[in-house]
C-alpha cells in the first residue's frame, strides 16, 4: 500500500506541477498534508513518513531525468509526441519509465502493472490500454536503455 500510495502522490504531484507551476516540494507537501489531515482514501497515518519519502524520490527522480525520459518515450510513441499526450498519461508514462530504467528496486513488469492501474484510476477508459502498449514496447528495449 505504501508504494502504491506514493505512486499516486507522485502522479498527482507531477500533474500539479505542470498545471499550477508549483515546485516539487510544494506539490508533494500539499498532497501529504491532505493525506495526514483528511485521509479520505483510508490510508494508515503511520505510513505517511515512508510514503512521503518514496513519493519524493519518485517525483525528484522523474524531474531530474525528464528530458532523457521524454526522449526514451518518444521512441515508442507511434504517431504521438510526448507534449501532445494527455497530462495524466504523460505523467504516468514518465513515472513508469523512470522506475523501469533508472531504479533497480522495481521489476519492470511490476512498474508496468502499476502504471496501467494508475492510468485507469486517473485517466480515461482508454488510458490503461495506451499506457500498456507504450510500456510494452519500452520493455523490449529496457536493457539497452539502462546501459
Amino acid at each position: 500500500m505504501k508504494r502504491r500510495l506514493a505512486r499516486e502522490i507522485a502522479i498527482s504531484s507531477l500533474y500539479q506541477m505542470e498545471m499550477n507551476e508549483v515546485t516539487a516540494a510544494e506539490a508533494v507537501e500539499m498532497l501529504m498534508e491532505e493525506l495526514r489531515e483528511e485521509n479520505e482514501i483510508g490510508a494508515d497515518p503511520k505510513e505517511a513518513g515512508s510514503t512521503d519519502e518514496f513519493a519524493r524520490e519518485l517525483v525528484y527522480g522523474v524531474l531530474e531525468r525528464k528530458q532523457a525520459i521524454d526522449g526514451m518515450l518518444q521512441q515508442f510513441l507511434t504517431g504521438w509526441q510526448v507534449d501532445r499526450l494527455s497530462r495524466v498519461d504523460r505523467q504516468v508514462l514518465r513515472l513508469a519509465c523512470y522506475e523501469m530504467v533508472f531504479r533497480d528496486d522495481v521489476p519492470p513488469k511490476a512498474a508496468i502493472n502499476e502504471a496501467i492501474d494508475l492510468a485507469k484510476h486517473f485517466g480515461t477508459d482508454e488510458s490503461g490500454k495506451f499506457v500498456n502498449g507504450v510500456l510494452g514496447k519500452l520493455l523490449q528495449s529496457v536493457d539497452e536503455l539502462k546501459a
